[in-house]
């Protein structure tokens, strides 16, 4: 569950958002494959560090966002009109 939670804060998400209410293991929204697709991504980049440490998480690029920042200076919005929420985050210092 922690990497879950991990996850959710990375990206500002509750757990539906990537998972079908009532059956967790469903992959039926598209979310969940996407977020298989950007760990694999996450773990190929760590990968490429001789330290074998984790420098590159969800966070890094999302800062609790659903879509992740692109530019210095950008305010990442996490739009969860699917939820009924929104919310905008403050640039990160």
């Amino acid at each position: 569950m922690e990497t879950m939670q991990a996850f959710r804060v990375a990206l500002g998400v509750r757990c539906d958002f990537c998972h079908a209410q009532g059956d967790f293991a469903s992959d039926e929204k598209p979310h969940k494959n996407i977020a298989r697709q950007m760990i694999v991504m996450a773990r190929d980049i760590n990968t490429k560090f001789p330290d074998g440490k984790m420098h590159v998480t969800c966070y890094t690029c999302h800062r609790g966002a659903e879509e992740p920042a692109t530019r210095p200076g950008e305010t990442p919005v996490a739009d969860h009109a699917e939820h009924g929420e929104h919310a905008e985050h403050p640039p990160q210092r």
